[in-house]
């Protein structure tokens, strides 16, 4: 009987062409574990396309191999594609004349008669034969990616890479190491499984950013000796830390730097610091020369620098509406919390809005987590 890792790569092998997709709500680990097993799969010959909901440029991972190739939706078109051979008889002249219910091509050769045998058609485009999924806890978690083409999905063998314990296990293959600190170090071992000489510089730089990203540049109190030794023998292969750390961490805007200030001056907790959060305007936004884009950067920094809390939430100003960012880590669903308030993202990560000011908004939403936070002793 086959394990895991032996199920994984048999369907990779079996396979053609291959889609990687990720969450369209996605993270440093996301995107870094996608863009490796994307390189992974052309290594070993396959064909590949790699697609996430509405993905834009993002500087901060845009140094990551092969990051211009991500599509923002399934290319699913195909074509009927009629192919005749002229190696032995050269062409004069083309043209299609429609009769009733057919269109018929009249190819004029130069010398000579075409046969049937010069003939070929058959379908062309992406009719990728399998799935998988990276760090994405259930299919709605890609937005139109799958909603656009739910047959496709239902049609296609689908393997599932994750680490989460909130996945829904919704591949035919699910792959879920809880023990793992990120996706990254999930693909790390599974590739070395295929062929430990197949991870070169670059797919070697890319699950190193996963990690690196994942861990906080291994800050996050969840690190484990296997997390710090592969991220060691990843470095030996090739991969380009100082690279990673520099984008990530050393490349802040001012801008950002003074919004996270701002954060830190307005900061309170409760719950041995379980449950944060701060409050910014639109001045805010205004005097910092940023937007409401940048608080995930801030975000990033508050689990770097707080490692014990397990609720964050940001409310604030943008476009003349209070909204507020609701991040979670651990079993506990940012989703959840705000049930109620109709939110947007996903069980990491959710958006609200309200119809009243910053303050009144904080005090609904901070009392509506309270009270769900209470079932976990928080």
């Amino acid at each position: 009987m086959l394990n895991q890792n032996e199920e994984v790569l048999e369907q990779i092998k079996k396979a053609k062409n291959i889609l990687v997709v990720f969450n369209k709500n996605w993270n440093g680990d996301s995107v870094a574990s996608a863009l490796a097993m994307f390189l992974f799969l052309k290594k070993i010959g396959k064909k590949a396309g790699i697609v996430s909901e509405n993905f834009e440029d993002n500087e901060l991972y845009s140094f990551l191999p092969s990051y211009n190739v991500i599509g923002k939706k399934l290319e699913s078109e195909r074509n009927f594609v009629i192919s005749l051979d002229t190696s032995r008889i050269k062409i004069d002249k083309v043209k299609y004349v429609t009769e009733e219910n057919k269109l018929n091509f009249v190819i004029t050769p130069k010398d000579g008669d075409f046969s049937e045998d010069d003939v070929k058609a058959e379908m062309s485009g992406p009719a990728y034969d399998l799935i998988i999924a990276i760090d994405t806890p259930d299919l709605e978690s890609l937005g139109s990616v799958y909603d656009n083409n739910t047959g496709f999905f239902y049609e296609t063998p689908i393997v599932n890479i994750d680490h989460h314990a909130n996945n829904e296990k919704f591949g035919q293959v699910n792959f879920i190491k809880l023990v793992s600190v990120s996706t990254a170090e999930i693909l790390f071992s599974l590739f070395r499984g295929f062929d430990p000489g197949l991870v070169d510089s670059e797919i070697a730089t890319c699950l190193l950013a996963g990690m690196i990203s994942k861990t906080k540049s291994f800050k996050t109190e969840n690190l484990t000796p296997k997390s710090l030794s592969d991220a060691a023998e990843l470095i030996s292969l090739g991969a380009r830390r100082e690279e990673i750390v520099n984008n990530l961490y050393r490349s802040r805007s001012f801008g950002v730097l003074r919004l996270w200030g701002r954060v830190l001056a307005r900061l309170n907790s409760e719950g041995d610091d379980k449950l944060i959060w701060s409050a910014l305007s639109k001045s805010d936004f205004e005097k910092t020369d940023t937007d409401e884009n940048d608080i995930k950067e801030v975000i990033d920094e508050l689990i770097a620098n707080i490692p014990q809390a397990e609720v964050i939430v940001i409310i604030f100003e943008s476009d003349g509406k209070t909204k507020a960012i609701v991040y979670s880590t651990k079993n506990i669903n940012s989703f959840d919390l705000v049930a109620e308030l109709a939110p947007k993202g996903d069980r990491s990560m959710a958006m609200v809005g309200f119809n009243k000011n910053v303050k009144e908004a904080e005090a609904e939403i901070l009392n509506l987590i309270r009270k769900k936070l209470s079932k976990f002793s928080i």
